[in-house]
């Protein structure tokens, strides 16, 4: 194939005049369009072959394309193709041998460009389509954020979960159309936000403050336990760190969490890295009712939470690079059915409270390889009118990792 058959365009606000000539022959050339409605009508001048418009689940549109092959076809997105656009999915589907992809400038740079920020030191994110709740760990003092707004209701929901948790002195930059004829840009504070004509394409620009109290995520691991709603079931703070240290993420791995309780490690180890997932086992339903709960509000509304027993829950799941074992190391075959579906190089940590659970340990180590450790944590509490330190109890850790 002497020419890749497929193209992949960045179009503007300002449409064709804004696209480079080789952008401009490839859409002129092309039997077959595809873009959104304000895409088709934007490059309308230059379109000669048939104009399909998306359906409205962007995923269904993959096998249309696919069923062209061979046929010059141009796909029509904003801005950068492969940032938070459909480009990154075609990419999955088509070989880049077959593929000509010619950005434009993305609505970050442009943002960027308008508020003088340089884009390496700013947090670029997309809520179209994507939970609110996903910006929370992007939540820190100083931090500037540019995001991709789902329609004009979005600049409003970012001030209101702002003002929530403590960020109500936060600049807000909201920037409308940009690039076009009908760029917009207003300025004002999270505390302050009462802008209710904002059109549905549009960005939102943050330089986040926080108040004394505000609720900021530490970017260490071992949150204290009250960031977490629970019932006592929870790995407590100085020993969720000591499993992090072991489990040692890796960006885009895949953690199982089994006996979760709070979600406390699932949770920590989804915000080690915006690529790593996370699968939360827990039979009690309630408390898997309260892991979503507090998945949602720490930001990481990605958890996978299945509400069931191991092993028998682990079955169909999708093979682990780690495991933690909280609770339920004793019933029978959990160990077993871990290390079977263990990816190679994997880690598997198991806490113990219980003795009959240590001897459990004990005995999987002796089958397994791997190290235990032993932690008493001690912490200052009131005798009346003194203070003393009062032992917490023990906690064994048994780590091992698959050959």
């Amino acid at each position: 194939m002497d020419q890749p058959w497929l193209g992949i365009l960045g179009i503007g606000e300002d449409g064709v005049e804004g696209l480079s000539a080789l952008a401009r022959a490839r859409l002129a050339a092309a039997r077959v369009v595809f873009g959104g409605a304000r895409h088709l009508a934007l490059a309308a001048s230059l379109i000669t072959g048939e104009a399909i418009a998306w359906p409205a689940r962007l995923k269904t549109a993959i096998p249309a394309i696919l069923a062209r092959r061979g046929v010059p076809v141009v796909v029509l997105v904003s801005g950068d193709p492969l940032w938070f656009s459909l480009g990154s999915l075609l990419a999955e589907h088509v070989p880049m041998a077959e593929m000509a992809i010619l950005p434009a400038p993305s609505a970050f740079s442009l943002a960027s460009a308008r508020l003088g920020w340089p884009l390496q030191h700013v947090t670029t994110l997309s809520l179209c389509g994507r939970p609110l709740a996903a910006l929370i760990p992007h939540m820190q003092p100083h931090r500037r954020v540019l995001a991709l707004s789902a329609d004009g209701t979005t600049p409003g929901a970012v001030a209101a979960l702002l003002r929530a948790r403590g960020f109500g002195p936060s600049r807000i930059h909201v920037l409308e159309a940009l690039g076009g004829p009908g760029e917009r840009r207003r300025d004002t504070l999270a505390a302050d936000f009462a802008l209710d004509d904002i059109g549905p394409l549009n960005l939102v620009a943050l330089e986040l403050v926080a108040t004394p109290g505000a609720a900021v995520i530490p970017r260490a691991a071992g949150l204290a336990d009250d960031f977490f709603a629970h019932d006592g079931q929870i790995s407590k703070r100085e020993a969720r760190a000591l499993a992090l240290s072991a489990l040692a993420p890796r960006q885009g791995e895949l953690l199982w969490d089994i006996g979760a309780g709070a979600g406390s490690v699932a949770i920590e180890w989804l915000l080690a890295d915006p690529a790593n997932r996370a699968i939360a086992i827990e039979a009690d339903p309630t408390r898997a009712a309260r892991i979503r709960l507090n998945a949602e509000n720490l930001g990481v509304p990605r958890l996978e939470v299945v509400a069931a027993s191991a092993p028998a829950a682990l079955a169909g799941l999708s093979r682990p690079d780690a495991v933690f074992i909280g609770g339920g190391a004793r019933a029978e075959g959990v160990i077993e059915a871990v290390w079977a579906a263990l990816a190679p190089g994997g880690r598997l940590v198991a806490h113990a409270v219980a003795i009959e659970t240590e001897m459990v340990l004990i005995a999987a180590r002796a089958a397994f390889g791997g190290r235990m450790t032993r932690v008493g944590i001690e912490r200052l509490e009131a005798l009346g009118t003194l203070h003393g330190f009062r032992p917490a109890m023990t906690v064994t850790q048994w780590a091992v990792e698959k050959p």
